[in-house]
């Protein structure tokens, strides 16, 4: 018996504008930057610059991150676009939303981080180097292990026909939630759930991304694996760092490559 998938897409009504995203074609995609209603960049506060303590609007700074990540190696033109449109600001808190475009982990409650932007665009580069590109230069389904804010399913949603993102932790799936609501992305959904256990429903996967490092990759992510897809993790090693790890699935089984050392959270089992 078929498997029934979650609605797609997945219905997230604007803070400003309550009607619903039902009666939309199913396989259409909206660009967080071309939303017909809002424009973000014109609305986006501006953020000062430490250094100078010049006010810049988000889109400079966004531009000069950009411009650093090509410079530090990230090379695809698709994932420096994705990184250009998403705003990171709006995902950090208040607090911090000065250090928004820096190339550093920032906190967001519960224990948990936004990931660095070169990590972000690092290991999303890495699926797409992979075998699992569509005929469009997308990724196709797409399964993202810790939601954490929402910032990288964002951007995932830019590079991918469909993101699935499931977060353990109760409080940051509603804080997702709420960062990703005014954008209105129709080809994402949350889930509220243990990313250990991956999400069967939505599978075959084309690629797996996870924001949370454990001893191995799950064997539920390798068997919700489409055949030439690809997973990009963060595992620990028999000294306890972690490192990178990308896993192939071929016909003949899974390749691994163990690449540069990184620093994530734990990979936990179970909600919270």
């Amino acid at each position: 018996m078929t498997k029934e998938r979650p609605s797609f897409p997945l219905k997230l009504d604007a803070l400003d504008n309550k009607k619903s995203l039902a009666n939309r074609p199913s396989s259409s995609v909206v660009s967080l930057s071309q939303d017909k209603n809002s424009n973000p960049l014109k609305s986006a506060p501006q953020i000062v610059d430490s250094a100078s303590g010049v006010g810049l609007d988000s889109a400079t700074v966004r531009e000069h991150m950009v411009k650093k990540l090509a410079h530090q190696g990230v090379a695809d033109n698709a994932v420096l676009s994705a990184m250009l449109n998403v705003e990171r600001h709006r995902f950090v808190d208040t607090a911090l939303v000065n250090q928004a475009y820096e190339d550093t982990s920032l906190p967001i409650g519960l224990g948990q981080t936004i990931s660095k932007p070169n990590v972000v665009a690092r290991m999303i580069e890495l699926l797409r180097q992979g075998r699992c590109l569509d005929a469009r230069g997308k990724l196709g389904r797409v399964l993202e292990i810790g939601t954490g804010c929402g910032y990288q399913a964002a951007v995932l949603s830019q590079l991918a026909s469909e993101v699935y993102s499931i977060e353990r932790l109760k409080g940051l799936y509603e804080r997702a939630k709420e960062n990703l609501r005014p954008l209105r992305v129709p080809n994402l959904h949350l889930l509220f759930g243990d990313g250990m256990l991956g999400y069967a429903k939505g599978a075959p996967y084309s690629a797996i991304i996870a924001a949370a490092g454990g001893e191995n990759i799950p064997e539920h992510w390798l068997e919700q694996l489409a055949l030439g897809g690809r997973i990009v993790a963060p595992v620990e090693t028999q000294s306890r760092t972690q490192v990178l790890l990308v896993v192939d699935k071929t016909e003949n089984g899974f390749e691994k490559t163990y690449l540069e050392a990184v620093h994530f959270v734990p990979l936990k089992s179970g909600i919270n």
